[in-house]
């Protein structure tokens, strides 16, 4: 496996907001992180994106899908050093590589496949579309969500991934969080 795409070492508990586009999840790990008295890893993708779209007036291309996972590795294992017991992230390398596929063509950087058979989670809160879209500068599929919906919780049940779904309003969706999370504590 690539070496940049490696996760820093840790003890602590790693919990992944995980879901398609507009479902809550910055609210959800920046609320949770408060909670917890602890950090959030924001998406890299983001910021990556709209400095390209300022830039260049392009969207996101193959070529970008490998630096945006090396950016989001970089900001994981920065935030791991400083966490408490528990680490929240908006976004994983797992989820670059859903939206690659989904973008793409089934296609995704072999190095960030890799990457994601070797990278360990402890939880994945997995977002419902159950919240109203909100369109932004980056998102672009209102019309799709549960076809993403499904692409993001099929991946979590073949690779056997522990994930609860987080549905409702931020508050009950942060109770739900909070009653699994305190399961590996």
């Amino acid at each position: 496996m690539e070496k940049n795409l490696r996760q820093q070492s840790t003890r602590c508990v790693k919990v992944v907001l995980f879901g398609p586009e507009s479902t809550g999840k910055t609210t959800l790990a920046k609320a949770l992180a408060t909670y917890y008295k602890t950090l959030w890893v924001p998406e890299y993708a983001r910021e990556y994106l709209e400095n390209k779209w300022h830039k260049t007036g392009q969207i996101c291309s193959r070529e970008d899908i490998y630096p945006i996972a090396l950016g989001q590795m970089k900001l994981e294992n920065k935030a791991v050093k400083e966490a408490n017991k528990l680490l929240f992230c908006d976004t994983t390398l797992l989820s670059t590589q859903v939206y690659s596929e989904a973008y793409f063509d089934g296609w995704c950087d072999e190095r960030i496949v890799q990457a994601n058979e070797l990278n360990h989670y402890d939880l994945y809160l997995l977002t419902d579309i159950d919240v109203p879209w909100e369109k932004d500068l980056l998102r672009d599929r209102p019309n799709q969500r549960q076809e993403m919906f499904d692409h993001f919780k099929s991946t979590l049940e073949q690779r056997n991934l522990i994930f609860v779904t987080l549905r409702g309003t931020t508050e009950t969706r942060m109770k739900l969080a909070i009653k699994h999370i305190c399961k590996f504590l």
